[in-house]
């Protein structure tokens, strides 16, 4: 249903994803209603426009209105399972579909789309610095920040848009189809909203279900075999890369990326020249530079372009240098394998010893937090635990590092900063979600970064402020 003139649509949670929906359905002439169990004094304001503009808003409760419904709308952050959708999709026989299909449906240019556990974002926004850099308009989008429904209008100017797709936005799509979809890899995540594992990964792999032959799937190789173990197929033509697997067409070995596909084989990037460091960055790359090729770009812009790269905040971002002691900000780690791989990264410097200072912990989704204990034994000098999760996390990491529970950032900030010597980091890496105490990722990081630069240090001529 493209034309949407007069029709009765509502849109079912007023997140940034429903409100952006709900402005374009209005900008479409649709009739619209809008609901969302919230009822705070904050999203009273953020509605107000929304109100002015037509739309028939209800907060506080989850309820259809009496009018016959063409559409609804689902924000992602809404589960497909809740009353409401259930009773529309199966007793009214409503079709329910996500934000990003609709802005799917109502954009006119080609479509990227980047999806996996981690490195999503870091990918996303490689590949529009390579379009951008190549000549090409395009716009980052999607769960990147910005939704799909605020760049619907500008998508006619556009070669491509570069859409970052989470899980949730997946599982409500149903004709959503990209020219090229990327999948960095698969890891446990969400499983406070997925039954299993299998499930999780069948919600990702959605991206690549409307793929027709001459479109392209680009999927890290151990997540192509995870899928196909389920006994998911891939209609398109596929490209792998690995950090870890050589016989995938892309491949690290020994800091440089190597291709071996047909009449493009051969190192293509080495790591020293690049911004960014460690195998899963490394992977980011490598699924960049496939784009690129599919594509046919000319290879000395993408070059560049991914050269020059600098990670947005909250990734393993530096914060700080303070008497020898480096304090990095990885807030954006809200799974035990984005952790993992952060504390791969930062250390240790140059020595075997255990070295980093470890602040994690939040809100609870669904994981087995023993399984980095190994990990923790080699690299963590201690950890500092706070949050919805930390008892649960102590339990499970107490027999390979130090625990300390800790009531808040700022109070780890403070312990990590008394613990540490010369040569030690300290990683806030949390490892789960933050909206048990902050209202999201950023505002965790933005607060950790705020207690580290607040530390009293002496004597001063030591402090070495890397990051304002």
């Amino acid at each position: 249903m493209n034309d949407l003139k007069n029709k009765n649509v509502l849109v079912i949670g007023l997140g940034v994803s429903g409100r952006s929906a709900c402005a374009l359905l209005l900008r479409r002439g649709a009739r619209v209603f809008a609901v969302d169990s919230n009822d705070s004094p904050e999203l009273v304001q953020l509605v107000k426009p929304l109100k002015a503009g037509g739309a028939r808003i209800t907060l506080g409760k989850m309820e259809a209105p009496d009018v016959d419904l063409a559409l609804a709308v689902l924000s992602p952050g809404v589960p497909k399972n809740c009353a409401l959708v259930r009773q529309l999709a199966e007793e009214k026989q409503v079709p329910v579909i996500g934000e990003l299909e609709l802005g799917f449906r109502q954009s006119v240019c080609l479509h990227i789309a980047i999806t996996g556990t981690n490195g999503k974002t870091t990918t996303t926004e490689m590949i529009e610095s390579v379009l951008t850099q190549s000549g090409r308009q395009t716009v980052a989008a999607g769960n990147i920040g910005l939704p799909i429904c605020d760049v619907v209008e500008q998508s006619k100017d556009l070669d491509f848009l570069t859409i970052e797709a989470s899980s949730f936005q997946l599982e409500s799509i149903h004709h959503f189809r990209p020219s090229v979809g990327v999948l960095t890899n698969l890891t446990p995540d969400h499983l406070d909203r997925y039954e299993s594992m299998s499930e999780y990964i069948r919600a990702k792999a959605r991206m690549f279900m409307n793929q027709q032959a001459f479109d392209w799937a680009i999927v890290q190789s151990e997540a192509y075999a995870q899928m196909r173990s389920l006994g998911i197929l891939v209609n398109s033509k596929v490209i792998t890369f690995s950090a870890n697997n050589r016989r995938a067409d892309l491949f690290l070995e020994r800091g440089l990326i190597i291709s071996q596909l047909p009449d493009w084989s051969g190192p293509l990037l080495s790591m020293d020249q690049c911004c960014v460091s460690g195998p899963h960055n490394a992977e980011n790359l490598m699924a960049a530079l496939a784009v690129s090729r599919v594509l046919r770009l000319p290879l000395k812009p993408v070059i560049a372009a991914l050269k020059n790269y600098e990670p947005a905040p909250h990734r393993c971002e530096p914060i700080a240098e303070i008497c020898g002691v480096r304090y990095i900000n990885d807030s954006k780690a809200t799974n035990l394998d984005a952790t993992a791989q952060a504390i791969r990264s930062v250390g240790p410097m140059s020595t075997l010893e255990p070295n980093i200072w470890l602040i994690a912990g939040g809100k609870d989704k669904g994981f087995e937090y023993h399984d980095v204990g190994p990990l923790l034994s080699q690299r963590v000098k201690g950890a500092f635990l706070l949050g919805e999760t930390r008892e649960k996390i102590r339990a499970a990491w107490s027999l390979f590092t130090p625990c300390t529970l800790v009531n808040s950032l700022a109070d780890a900030v403070a312990r990590a900063a008394d613990s540490a010597r010369p040569g030690d980091v300290v990683l806030l890496s949390p490892a789960c979600a933050s909206f048990d105490m902050f209202r999201d990722y950023q505002h965790r990081g933005d607060e950790f970064r705020r207690s580290v630069l607040m530390l009293q240090v002496l004597p001063a001529e030591k402090q070495t402020i890397v990051k304002n």
